[in-house]
């Protein structure tokens, strides 16, 4: 029988590439997005969802097993970014986007549950970020929202196991995406005692983007993932250096890979 799979956040991006491989690959696939448009250029179902609307995601859940009997895997993709120094960044603005990369993921998580723990099985793959694995000048608060939920699925994989449901990150690094489009950007004040810095570093990030890898490796990745037997706690998707980035914040001193990404980012 064909597995019934929600993406969240599937109008563009990963999430779209993801909802048209899997449907490539038999799936029953539901994407969503908080206002779907031109249906008829996706292979899959787009229908609306909020993940700062519990009523919407509600309302999605409740669509899918009415047509559908089931609810086998969610992949938690729907999130924002953010940029800029921590003290000019509007706190009213952080918090937007810990209310969707975080507060918002879990409330999806929160979601399905009730349906999976009913089956007896289910699988939930938290799409979190490399970013999350390191605090990284001028993305500190995107960082911390990923490094968050990274944290969560953690802790949640452990209370779900009994119930025959799975959990487990899925970290990418930079893809070409129009992620950088949807962020909020703390604008570049003239007055800013970061100016020059950030502004260097914005035109660095969108040039990480503009060349990042096919969002369709982030696809397999989760292919793969859906047909293993027993899914690892963390998986990370990216280029070489990304990866060991992340190698090398556990080996070496905190200082040390402090001065790493102070070079990096020309700090």
């Amino acid at each position: 029988m064909s597995k019934v799979v929600l993406i969240t956040g599937a109008s563009s991006g990963i999430g779209r590439s993801i909802g048209e491989f899997l449907t490539q690959k038999g799936y029953t696939v539901y994407g969503t997005s908080r206002n779907p448009k031109n249906q008829d250029s996706y292979p899959f179902e787009l229908i609306a969802l909020d993940v700062t609307n519990t009523e919407t995601i509600k309302k999605a859940v409740t669509h899918i097993v009415a047509k559908a009997g089931r609810l086998d895997v969610l992949v938690n993709n729907a999130g924002m970014g953010i940029t800029g120094p921590i003290e000019d960044t509007p706190t009213d603005e952080m918090r937007k986007v810990f209310d969707t990369n975080f507060f918002g993921a879990i409330d999806v998580m929160k979601g399905v549950l009730p349906q999976m723990r009913k089956q007896q099985s289910g699988l939930i793959i938290n799409v979190t970020s490399i970013a999350g694995y390191m605090g990284l000048p001028f993305r500190g608060v995107y960082s911390a929202t990923k490094g968050a939920f990274e944290l969560i699925t953690e802790a949640a994989r452990m209370e779900v196991k009994e119930f025959g449901i799975h959990m487990t990150n899925i970290a990418p690094g930079d893809f070409a995406t129009n992620i950088a489009a949807g962020r909020y950007h703390t604008p570049v004040f003239e007055d800013s005692a970061y100016k020059r810095k950030y502004q260097e570093n914005l035109d660095l990030m969108d040039a990480h983007v503009d060349g990042g890898m096919d969002p369709q490796q982030m696809a397999k990745k989760v292919y793969q993932i859906i047909k293993t037997k027993n899914p690892k706690v963390h998986y990370k998707v990216g280029g070489f250096m990304e990866k060991f980035s992340i190698v090398l914040k556990r080996i070496l001193p905190d200082k040390v890979y402090e001065r790493l990404l102070m070079n990096h980012y020309k700090l």
